[in-house]
């Protein structure tokens, strides 16, 4: 398995969704909204709160607080492509 590149950006974008930037210039779209369905995550359905993410030291990660993380493998794996996703908000 190979491993995923570091962290280097992440900001908030529509809906529930966070734009990532990895180190190696790669760009994905990560889709928060089924993680509501953990209780852990339910903070993140406040607007103010979900745009407050920031990426961890060393960019293993992202982060809200001190409970609410994810990965830079969560991000990397499950994260979509950014032209796909412009294209899907598209009216």
């Amino acid at each position: 398995m190979r491993t995923p590149p570091q962290v280097e950006g992440v900001c908030a974008v529509g809906s529930l969704q966070l734009h990532v930037r990895f180190r190696n210039g790669d760009e994905r779209i990560y889709n928060c909204r089924p993680l509501l369905a953990r209780s852990a995550f339910r903070p993140l359905s406040d607007p103010a709160f979900f745009r407050a993410v920031h990426v961890d030291p060393g960019g293993y990660g992202i982060s809200w607080d001190d409970e609410i993380d994810l990965s830079e493998y969560e991000l990397w794996t499950n994260g979509g492509d950014v032209d796909g996703a412009k294209e899907a908000e598209a009216p």
